[in-house]
């Protein structure tokens, strides 16, 4: 698998290159924007929340060391899923016209870093080739758990740039053992659920501190219910020479 991870970061100024350490120059072409998903399982246990997450490798491209949640960029095997569940509506409306597409990358990326199986029970045949694995288990991927809680396009500058959609699911909607990691794939290591109250002390992203900050907001407005679909999804918008951040209604 190829390195497919989302990152996004305040832009106001030139940002170094995190693999060269370089400034970008003023007239280096943008690199093209690849849609990606980007997981937040989220797991409620009597000492507390916790969150699934891994550790990128030493040696990788992008975004080194660095503690993440799992994901990527979408596939064209993505497209045209048959979904156990579709999307809610009002996710599916948030997230765009490509919103099947980018619950089947965050279903599959989840799969494939870690194992975990966010699907139900159901055959279906000629299964694309990055599906044939999860397709084997006798599953069908479920989309109905997705929420959709924050977006972010990576700024001008990195050696890859994403337009990542964060989707937040309940460990309870999962298929199987939470603990079995024994599927997934040496991308991510140190793979765990790290209580909430913890995620700090590790070497995070910028936009993962932020993404785990709404995630505390939104588990607070909860309580011990179901965690309601959010008013607006925070986007801190890179797409152009200037930095934004606006909510997505």
């Amino acid at each position: 698998m190829t390195d497919h991870r989302p990152d996004a970061t305040s832009a106001s100024s030139p940002v170094s290159n995190p693999v060269s350490g370089t400034a970008p120059g003023p007239d280096a072409a943008p690199l093209p924007i690849r849609d990606a998903a980007t997981v937040i399982a989220l797991r409620r246990t009597g000492s507390g929340p916790a969150v699934l997450m891994g550790q990128r490798g030493a040696g990788a491209a992008f975004m080194p060391s660095k503690f993440v949640f799992p994901g990527g960029a979408a596939d064209p095997g993505d497209a045209g899923l048959p979904f156990a569940r579709p999307l809610e509506t009002a996710c599916a409306a948030r997230l765009g016209p490509t919103a099947a597409t980018l619950a089947g990358a965050a279903i599959r990326e989840l799969f494939e870093e870690t194992g975990l199986r966010l699907g139900r029970p159901g055959a279906w045949q000629d299964p694309p080739a990055d599906w044939a694995d999860f397709a084997a288990t006798g599953l069908r991927p479920d989309a109905l758990p997705l929420r959709f809680i924050f977006r972010a396009i990576t700024p001008r500058g990195r050696p890859r740039r994403f337009d990542a959609r964060f989707l937040l699911i309940d460990a309870a909607d999962l298929d199987g053992d939470p603990d079995d990691f024994s599927r997934a794939t040496d991308e991510l290591s140190h793979l765990a659920w790290v209580p909430l109250a913890e995620t700090r002390a590790l070497d995070l992203p910028f936009i993962t501190e932020v993404v785990l900050a709404e995630v505390s907001a939104a588990l607070a407005a909860a309580g011990n219910g179901p965690i309601p679909r959010p008013a607006g999804v925070p986007f801190f918008d890179n797409s152009g020479a200037v930095s934004r951040f606006r909510r997505i209604a």
